[in-house]
């Protein structure tokens, strides 16, 4: 019964004078979760955008700290379960499936 409460990934990239930086935040409240994406390029003024999802969509979600820990559990055993899939979330945020 584990669940993610809050995950936060950030990204920058550097290329010159102009860099990029894209923050995701992903916060589980009572009827689900809320994505807010960030995108700041160079010096201007940094765009965000926000959306939901409710608990039915999120069933068995595996976001990407969480994959990362399942790897390593999978790696650990030598095993992977055949037709294991979960439903993830894309880099812009939006709902996929990710199989293993």
């Amino acid at each position: 019964q584990l669940e993610t409460l809050e995950q936060e990934e950030q990204e920058r990239l550097e290329l010159g004078a102009h860099p990029v930086e894209k923050r995701t935040l992903l916060v589980s409240h009572q009827h689900g979760m809320t994505v807010t994406k960030t995108l700041q390029e160079g010096q201007a003024e940094p765009r965000r955008w926000s959306f939901s999802y409710g608990r039915d969509e999120l069933q068995g979600l595996m976001p990407e700290g969480a994959s990362l820990l399942l790897l390593r559990v999978l790696a650990c055993r030598w095993a992977v379960p055949p037709g294991l899939v979960f439903p993830t979330m894309d880099t812009e945020g939006q709902l996929c499936t990710s199989s293993y």
